[in-house]
């Protein structure tokens, strides 16, 4: 998501309104009809995470991550100036129905005790401060610690900077096992048979991590959800001038304003590892914009892709040692929070791979609550 936002991991009320539509084709949360075993005892797991309780511990572990996240970015904003469009200016949640305002302000009161400073608006005072908002929104909530970037624009500048300070990339080939000898790690398997020799290795391949740990003996409950994007450039008074980040709450689809366009992006959809992307999900990230904005005409994208976020049944990312498998470690499992926890996950890994104590608690985190 181009949203470094707050953390709020599987809130239960816009989950279970989210569930109830769960085979809906353009619904914010769907699921592709089909028989898959492993996605029905992730999805079982994942019904039972969403209660209060639960959220109350996945804040405990995340919140402090979040604060330090942000607080990396404008670090590494300030040393290593990107030109990838970063805003620091918080974003607004916004609703049709009185019911979702509802949920929101109680999402918001979780947010608060865990050091964020939600605002709670009215119709008439989000359409003030942006006036791309219709007549039809009953209110929202501001969230001002959370900040934008274009995810294309940032990941381009981050392997340039990463190139200049000694990284080196291989592509058009991949990872196909982590090699052992005797319980540590000696290196990787390409998938060209090329071997890179190595007494650490991290394992960050997003929702493709499972094929790796799966051939270590090692259980990893991840289930790809696939999200949609599209920008929409100005044209003759269609797509809205918005100054700050929108989330259309009940269809949960993000509208950010970005390098003279406004990126749509949102929904999950559980149909697989693979990127084919559906017209009508496609497609909705537009008409859901239309019920909540003035000056959504049909004008085509300039971009549409898919991504698969890498969802763990409790809705925690796993980060740290692999027990056991000395040398090994992971760092996967961010569902909708990849691009937010990014830098934080980065300084964590770093201090466990360097073999130091790292700065906040990952107990939580672990890859042992498997």
């Amino acid at each position: 998501m181009p949203n470094i936002r707050h953390c709020e991991p599987g809130l239960p009320g816009r989950v279970r309104q989210a569930i109830k539509s769960l085979f809906d084709p353009v619904s914010p949360l769907y699921l592709a009809p089909r028989w898959d075993p492993a996605l029905v005892r992730w999805l079982w797991a994942f019904s039972r995470h969403c209660t209060p309780a639960h959220v109350t511990r996945a804040m405990q572990a995340l919140g402090p991550l979040g604060h330090e996240s942000v607080a990396l970015y404008d670090r590494l904003m300030e040393e290593e100036p990107l030109a990838c469009d970063f805003r620091r200016e918080g974003y607004y949640d916004i609703f049709l129905t009185e019911q979702g305002l509802l949920g929101a302000e109680r999402e918001a009161a979780v947010m608060q005790q865990h050091g964020y400073h939600p605002v709670i608006l009215d119709g008439d005072e989000l359409r003030r401060r942006e006036p791309a908002i219709n007549q039809q929104m009953v209110g929202g909530v501001f969230y001002p610690e959370a900040a934008t970037v274009d995810p294309y624009r940032f990941v381009l500048a981050m392997a340039e900077r990463a190139r200049q300070h000694g990284a080196t990339f291989r592509t058009g080939t991949e990872v196909v096992d982590v090699l052992e000898r005797q319980g540590r790690v000696v290196g990787v398997r390409l998938s060209d048979a090329a071997v890179l020799e190595g007494d650490k290795v991290v394992i960050a391949a997003g929702a493709y991590s499972p094929a790796l740990t799966r051939k270590l003996g090692l259980r990893l409950p991840m289930q790809p959800a696939k999200g949609y994007h599209c920008d929409r450039l100005p044209r003759q008074g269609e797509t809205p001038s918005l100054q700050r980040t929108l989330m259309l709450g009940e269809k949960s689809v993000f509208c950010s304003p970005m390098s003279g366009s406004v990126r749509f992006a949102g929904t999950l959809e559980f149909s697989g590892l693979n990127h084919a992307i559906r017209r009508p999900r496609l497609e909705q990230l537009t008409n859901a914009a239309k019920q909540y904005l003035n000056g959504i005409g049909a004008a085509g994208a300039t971009s549409e892709w898919c991504g698969l976020r890498p969802c763990m049944s409790d809705g925690l990312p796993v980060l740290g040692p692999v027990p056991n498998h000395e040398g090994l470690f992971i760092a996967t499992g961010h569902a909708m929070l990849g691009l937010t926890l990014g830098p934080v996950t980065g300084k964590l890994v770093a201090e466990h791979v360097i073999g130091g104590s790292p700065s906040y608690d990952t107990a939580a985190l672990g890859m042992d609550r498997f």
